[in-house]
């Protein structure tokens, strides 16, 4: 698959007055497979700490980071972005007055937010949809509305997009906060050894510091950390949930635990629900890596039929590590692509069943199809973990754009059948047989009924916004590359 990632968030808080810019460093280092763009710190009283690429490449500076921006209170981002150009301005986390505000999401009616708070010139390469929202909530907390969870009530009235928020104060108050749909993944947990409470996009930022998950942050609920402790108050309340399917087959890591689901078995469950949909005969069973693997195994299991790595990253390259999705630009996600190396041995004159978590584009599901067919595969069947996505996201997943999606280009946009739609990808990415999930058995494999799940970028129905977007192009939301 080829997409990119929304962004990672993290808020710790120290009770013991211990230092906190270790534990949140370690878990962004946990959280890189959300943003590879950029990433950032923030304590109260300084200006945010923001670097370009992945933490792993800073930790020449790290000793200096941890001792410059000592604090026993601290939020950090990775990012990856959905609007807004990708410069170092738009990297988080950002600060706004006595507000520092770090967002894993996407406001789609950025333009009509801006004009409440004057930012008329607002435009893609000079701002960012969290720096519109950020400037929202301290008009909204200066107004009339003083208190967090009131102005959270009125900003989530305002905004048609979603957010998992983290914010910290110039007198060390830690928040966070999930917006009511649920859209994006947000968890707490408590490192013992430091008495800190710790929020983060996901929990394999809690277990990279050794801290115990201890539940998600509900949908709707604000999170306060300070000197008293940990406060959970709801400023919203909506049902059904929204949580987006997509974290369950791509975004989030295999090692995480989502709404009390492991993401790892939810994949391999997907495997084998695909299988009892798709009994096809094969000499070998293989996935696009990394995602897609619990899934591939979980059919091979399923089908009896032999699991091997057929394709591996070239990880000593310069963008080995890098997951294509989450790159900003097309030329850097083929770069990745064009390092993802067939084993011929397994390959050469075998049925070859492909198991990928997702087709968004198809440009990187031709450039495997085409190694493979170069390392002498019989056939080639590929699996799709998850729907036909042909409809732009607007709640933290980048692709935006409807010309961008090859399940609705292939057809010119045009309704057809699912037989028709899978004939006409495997044409256009040059496999013998293209099959998708459907959204009853994703929703089964997953293990969250079908109505508390988002399903938008398939379905188009966009009723969890509660208005449809104003459909756009790359350009419009992210500005000139």
């Amino acid at each position: 698959m080829e997409a990119r990632e929304n962004c990672g968030v993290v808020a710790a808080y120290s009770l013991a007055g211990r230092n906190v810019v270790p534990i949140v460093i370690e878990c962004l280092r946990a959280l890189q497979h959300r943003g590879q763009e950029s990433w950032g710190i923030a304590v109260p009283r300084m200006k945010p700490y923001k670097r370009y690429g992945l933490v792993s490449k800073a930790t020449s500076s790290f000793s200096k980071v941890i001792a410059r921006y000592a604090s026993n209170a601290a939020i950090g981002h990775v990012r990856y972005s959905t609007i807004g150009k990708s410069n170092l301005s738009n990297a988080q986390p950002l600060k706004v007055r006595d507000l520092c505000i770090a967002h894993n999401g996407t406001i789609s009616n950025f333009e009509e937010l801006a004009s409440m708070t004057g930012l008329c010139s607002f435009t893609p390469q000079n701002m960012s949809d969290t720096l519109v929202a950020a400037r929202r909530l301290v008009d909204l907390l200066n107004g009339k509305k003083k208190d967090m969870p009131s102005a959270l009530d009125i900003l989530r009235r305002e905004i048609v997009g979603s957010f998992a928020f983290t914010f910290i104060t110039n007198d060390g108050k830690v928040y966070a906060a999930r917006d009511p749909k649920g859209f994006r993944p947000l968890v707490l947990g408590y490192h013992k050894d430091s008495s800190t409470y710790i929020v983060a996009s996901e929990s394999c930022a809690l277990d990279a510091v050794n801290a115990e998950l201890i539940r998600d942050v509900e949908p709707g609920e604000l999170i306060t950390l300070d000197d008293s402790g940990l406060n959970g108050e709801m400023f919203a309340v909506e049902r059904p949930h929204a949580h987006c399917a997509f974290e369950y087959t791509y975004f989030a890591h295999p090692s995480s635990i989502m709404e009390g689901i492991s993401i790892y078995l939810a994949r391999k469950r997907i495997g084998k629900v695909l299988a009892r949909k798709y009994r096809l005969e094969a000499d070998v069973v293989i996935p696009v890596p990394d995602s897609a693997r619990p899934a591939a195994l979980g059919y091979a299991e399923e089908m009896g039929i032999p699991f091997e790595e057929g394709l591996m990253k070239d990880r000593y390259s310069r963008k080995g590590p890098i997951r294509s999705f989450i790159e900003p630009y097309q030329h850097d996600r083929m770069e990745i692509v064009r390092r993802i190396i067939p084993i011929r041995s397994v390959i050469e004159g075998k049925d070859v069943i492909v198991i990928d978590d997702s087709i968004v584009r198809g440009t990187s599901s031709i450039s495997i199809v085409n190694a493979l067919r170069g390392a002498g595969a019989r056939s080639i069947k590929m699996l799709v973990c998850y729907p036909p996505i042909r409809f732009p996201c607007y709640a933290g997943i980048d692709f935006p754009s409807q010309e961008e999606l090859i399940a609705y280009t292939v057809n010119n946009g045009k309704e057809c059948g699912e037989d028709e739609l899978s004939m006409m990808v495997a044409k256009a990415i040059g496999v013998d047989f293209v099959g998708y999930n459907d959204m009853d058995r994703l929703a089964d494999a997953i293990g969250l009924p079908k109505e508390e799940l988002c399903f938008t970028c398939h379905t188009g129905n966009y009723e969890n916004l509660k208005i449809k977007p104003l459909f756009r192009s790359r350009q419009q939301l992210k500005g000139s590359e």
